[in-house]
């Protein structure tokens, strides 16, 4: 009976670590040594377009804007009519002195569209360090640098950064931004701290020869989770992955509430054909889930508890990553955002078939992708 007793506390102890080692993790990771003395080397930064994003010109316009001294831009769509490309038009006329390409081609075969567009782009840049990110990331000036500094220094596999949701117009959105600055910063930062790295999509500096030696990007064609497979394809082969201070900001507007969870619901399929334990075991890191057992042992101190936990996570990671702008969204939304998960929780391992960037597939083990009109392997 007295083993008993102390088992029903372990899932309180283990959730609570958890949540304080997470926040820790998010601190020390945004609070390292910026590199300055350091001539960095040349980038391509790489920028696929699909669609216009929420605040696509000011997002774009903040890489024209960088102090890096010597780096190209180089944006790509695969359909001439995508209406990204007069945005990126109208900077280019703007900004006449910033090296800057457009690439307008009919991709090439790879399912992910993401990585359609990159192949397309990748034989079009000039410099061996290569920074993917994503069309709806917004960086401060010095990011850019600070990145190749940062592989200059260290020689890592790759750098990445932690993001912020910003610019919520929405619930949907407000949502989104409260759980990429929770639970998201957290999964992400403390497994990097603990040597398990976890590679951010939105922002990743690699070399180009290095990633060629590794397969190229051809290896991740036909997974839906590209940026984890080529973290682990980097870590695996002796790179690390090093996350670099700089939070970048990702521009969510007015999201819908339906469109928030779709992509919730994408992200934990990946989640459970990636790491099926891992994300089996993600509701016993949730206060809520835990608030009945926790009532049994604390009585109305679990709430308390609960909200605690709650606070930490949410609220302690929007300070760090967004400062105290709209800082009481985290408080109200914290509850409703850790029901909703949950229910995406619950129908992830059901689900079979994504709808992405217009097309439809099956999700197979690893994330492998089947294109659902074909309904066969593409490898």
């Amino acid at each position: 009976m007295h083993q008993l007793f102390w088992l029903l506390w372990l899932p309180l102890a283990v959730t609570t670590a958890w949540i304080i080692a997470g926040f820790g993790a998010v601190v020390a990771l945004t609070r390292r040594r910026r590199p300055s003395s350091v001539d960095p080397p040349p980038v391509s930064v790489l920028k696929p377009l699909c669609g216009s994003d929420p605040g696509l010109q000011q997002n774009l316009a903040s890489f024209f804007r960088q102090d890096h001294p010597n780096l190209e831009l180089i944006f790509g769509v695969t359909d001439e009519r995508d209406p990204a490309l007069a945005v990126v038009r109208e900077l280019a006329r703007k900004f006449p002195n910033v090296a800057c390409q457009i690439i307008v081609h009919p991709g090439s075969g790879a399912l992910n569209p993401k990585i359609d567009n990159l192949l397309g782009m990748l034989p079009h840049a000039r410099h061996d360090l290569a920074l993917v990110s994503d069309s709806n990331v917004r960086a401060p000036a010095h990011y850019v640098r600070e990145l190749a500094q940062i592989h200059a220094v260290e020689r890592p596999g790759l750098v990445t950064n932690l993001f912020a949701g910003v610019g919520e117009a929405s619930l949907g959105a407000a949502l989104e931004n409260v759980q990429l600055s929770g639970f998201c910063a957290a999964g992400i930062a403390l497994p990097t701290l603990l040597g398990d790295a976890v590679l951010v999509g939105k922002s990743a500096l690699f070399s180009r020869r290095r990633l060629e030696r590794l397969g190229g990007l051809r290896k991740l064609s036909d997974v839906l989770a590209e940026d984890y497979v080529m973290g682990k394809t980097f870590a695996h082969a002796g790179g690390r992955i090093i996350v670099a201070p700089t939070v970048l900001e990702n521009v969510t507007g007015s999201m819908t509430l339906r469109t928030m969870l779709a992509r919730q619901l994408r992200w934990t399929m990946m989640r459970f054909r990636l790491l099926p334990l891992a994300a089996a075991l993600e509701p016993v890191a949730s206060p809520l889930v835990l608030l009945p057992l926790a009532w049994l042992l604390l009585g109305p101190w679990a709430i308390a508890w609960a909200a605690s936990m709650l606070t930490l996570r949410d609220l302690g990671g929007w300070l760090v990553l967004r400062g105290r702008t709209r800082w009481y969204l985290p408080l109200l939304l914290a509850p409703l955002r850790e029901v909703l998960v949950l229910a995406m929780w619950c129908v992830a391992p059901l689900k079979h078939r994504v709808s992405w960037r217009g097309k439809r597939f099956r999700l197979g083990a690893g994330t492998l992708l089947y294109l659902e009109s074909k309904g066969v392997n593409p490898a």
